[in-house]
């Protein structure tokens, strides 16, 4: 692991709400390990690309696939710069006024050029560590790619450099004027939460539901 903090840029410096910023490796780690999708972008011939996609954190590295015609990740493999962002949203911040609503939310800024990872060895661990992200313990269960699928892969490997994230919790931050009005005010707290597995149509009868669908931790916390 590198220092236990990163080092704000010209383009990962808070230049609003700079109390909201957070450099700390681990409190940033969190919210990527939290989060499911991310938006990747890159500007390419004049015009700015953006994908969500499913990722997953190898260390001080983030991991990222999708077909190999992809067109922001070949023009990312090619050597086109990346920003990558991750929201989590923790809750609906509801003011007197309009003018002063929000979210509660937590959120990650990467800047940076990737590596694609072309040996098939290292892109199936890598394909490994996103599934896993998902849900640990699936690729246990599941099918490894064959090599046909990993060809028709594109894994892209970004370092974590040029990070930050911002944080905002608490209530409305209303006007003083405004304080009086007969209006509620307050949080409408938001989590993520599984319902129960669903079977496929076509799963045989001798298959139980697996223990990590049964007991799925990540949905059952929050900020």
């Amino acid at each position: 692991m590198s220092d236990a903090a990163f080092v704000p840029t010209t383009r990962t410096a808070l230049r609003r709400h700079r109390e909201r910023a957070q450099y700390d490796r681990d409190a940033v780690y969190a919210i990527l390990d939290e989060g499911f999708i991310c938006h990747a972008a890159c500007a390419v011939d004049g015009t700015v690309w953006m994908i969500p996609t499913a990722y997953g954190r190898d260390g001080d590295h983030l991991l990222l696939h999708g077909a190999a015609a992809n067109h922001v990740l070949k023009a990312a493999a090619a050597g086109a710069e990346l920003t990558v962002t991750v929201t989590l949203i923790d809750g609906l911040v509801l003011a007197r006024s309009t003018f002063h609503h929000s979210l509660n939310y937590r959120s990650v800024v990467v800047f940076g050029q990737a590596i694609e990872v072309t040996d098939p060895v290292e892109k199936a661990e890598a394909l490994t560590v996103i599934v896993e992200h998902m849900l640990p313990g699936r690729t246990g269960d599941a099918r490894s790619p064959t090599g046909r699928e990993l060809a028709s892969t594109r894994v892209l490997r970004l370092p974590l450099d040029e990070v930050s994230a911002k944080v905002r919790t608490g209530g409305p931050i209303d006007d003083a004027e405004d304080m009086g009005l007969p209006v509620w005010a307050g949080v409408l707290p938001l989590r993520p939460a599984a319902g129960p597995a669903r079977p496929d149509d076509a799963n045989r009868a001798d298959v139980a539901v697996p223990a990590y669908l049964t007991q799925p931790d990540r949905w059952s916390g929050g900020p």
